[in-house]
């Protein structure tokens, strides 16, 4: 299973509609997908429980049909900081116990298919605290697998995405490419910051996701993805 964490240059670039991109491109090519999302802060409640809105569609886009429960193992309420919704919860996050649930789907008797792509994705950008002294950022590098930026194209996306990768290769891990998802539809010289993004990021560019409206489709963002750059991790 070729497993990657994705991060994003804030909250709210398309992390998801990204993610679901990936597993819909996999699902194309044959290969046994799984998208999760350990920890998602923003929930309803529903009979069934606490459901995230993310991580439903990571659940329905992917191949391999885990329980919500070990898709979205940490569901939180309020759409805050992660660490300030668990508080208000009387909750302690910690990388430990989220990296533990992870291990938890990986050992899923479906996860193991060699051709498999699996993402993580994180909440918020690469810093977000999960704790007083724990980020978002330890939960790959305890895991030892490569990254995915997806930059929300708007005004500042390039310091911003250049500002991540370099945390990103700073704490020792690769990014293994980038995806582009336009947030601002009316983000002027568009096409100018998307080349100078795939001119300075010396990593693959996965796709560029355009601007689709409110409700975005997964299936049409994936449209233009590839995860042939992603299949030589192996991991």
């Amino acid at each position: 299973m070729n497993t990657f964490f994705v991060t994003g240059t804030d909250t709210g670039v398309g992390k998801t509609l990204a993610s679901c991109a990936l597993l819909h491109a996999g699902n194309k090519l044959g290969f046994s997908t799984l998208g999760l999302k350990p920890l998602a802060a923003g929930c309803e409640e529903t009979p069934q429980g606490l459901r995230n809105e993310d991580a439903l569609a990571l659940q329905e886009s992917s191949s391999i049909k885990l329980a919500y429960d070990q898709v979205n193992p940490v569901a939180l309420k309020q759409a805050l900081a992660p660490h300030i919704a668990a508080a208000n919860e009387g909750k302690r996050l910690s990388v430990d116990r989220l990296v533990g649930y992870l291990r938890g789907a990986f050992s899923h008797k479906g996860t193991s298919h060699k051709a498999g792509l699996c993402v993580i994705e994180g909440a918020g950008g690469w810093r977000v605290p999960l704790n007083q002294v724990e980020r978002m950022s330890a939960i790959p590098k305890e895991l030892n697998i490569p990254v995915i930026l997806v930059v929300g194209v708007r005004l500042g996306c390039i310091n911003h995405a250049l500002l991540t990768a370099e945390a990103i290769v700073r704490d020792g891990l690769q990014v293994a490419g980038w995806i582009g998802s336009v947030v601002d539809p009316k983000m002027p010289a568009q096409d100018d910051n998307i080349n100078t993004l795939k001119s300075l990021l010396p990593f693959p560019c996965l796709g560029c996701i355009p601007w689709l409206g409110a409700e975005p489709s997964p299936e049409l963002a994936s449209k233009d993805m590839t995860v042939d750059p992603l299949m030589v991790f192996g991991k």
